[in-house]
């Protein structure tokens, strides 16, 4: 009888560890379907959408974090670099040097009023007080879209779509600016992420070829792109 009893109970410990099981691997599928359906959803809604909703959508990005490769062409030259950008509005950002190796690890903070340059290999810093020309940097996607918005307003900007990638172009609003003086954004449709910026001389020669690696758009807040230990840096200057 105890025989049985006891095999009676194991019958129901095995149904009970598999009716538990089931609702696990349930659960764990309908969390994979969901997200794969808001996805899909997110993607759907961009393709969809219009021209101008895109240009207002990539025109009102409030943050982002990326990872860009940077080729800078000249007469001379070309050189490489491989970035990691976080920004954030109205003027907060990070930047990062990856490669080349011999500035890795060189760090450019900047907090609406202070720029600190810091470099973690050597654990030295340099901070410049009441600094305002952080955004005159070509290489930040925010810079672009405060270029697009002007041009838009002076009739310099343009949007078209060739094979499903869209393209904004415009002037710098730096008209004396020979150097840095036309700049085109390409966007996925399907995504509506950046793929690449090209900043053009006057003459229509590639200045400047940026790829966007990898990029997270609105995704961030202004304490991650901050996260990063200012008072410790004073200590060691003053």
């Amino acid at each position: 009888m105890k025989e049985k009893s006891i095999h009676q109970l194991n019958k129901r410990k095995i149904f009970l560890l598999f009716l538990i099981a089931f609702f696990i691997i349930a659960l764990i599928i309908y969390f994979f379907v969901k997200n794969d359906y808001k996805n899909s959803k997110v993607g759907n809604n961009m393709s969809n959408k219009t021209l101008e909703e895109i240009e207002e959508y990539i025109l009102n990005i409030g943050s982002y974090e990326a990872e860009i490769e940077v080729t800078v062409e000249s007469n001379k030259n070309k050189n490489q670099y491989i970035l990691s950008q976080k920004f954030t509005k109205p003027n907060i950002s990070k930047q990062t040097v990856i490669e080349p190796k011999n500035i890795a690890g060189i760090e450019t903070i900047y907090d609406g009023n202070t720029l600190t340059i810091h470099n973690t290999r050597l654990n030295a810093s340099t901070i410049y007080e009441n600094y305002e020309d952080i955004f005159d940097n070509f290489l930040w996607l925010n810079e672009f879209i405060e270029d697009y918005q002007v041009g838009k307003g002076n009739g310099q900007a343009t949007i078209e779509e060739e094979n499903g990638i869209i393209i904004l172009k415009t002037k710098a609003k730096k008209d004396d600016n020979r150097y840095v003086y036309q700049k085109e954004l390409y966007v996925d449709r399907s995504t509506g992420k950046p793929t690449k910026l090209i900043i053009q001389d006057i003459n229509k020669n590639n200045l400047v070829y940026i790829l966007y690696n990898e990029i997270t758009i609105n995704g961030l807040q202004k304490e991650e792109v901050l996260a990063f230990k200012l008072q410790k840096i004073y200590d060691e200057i003053y």
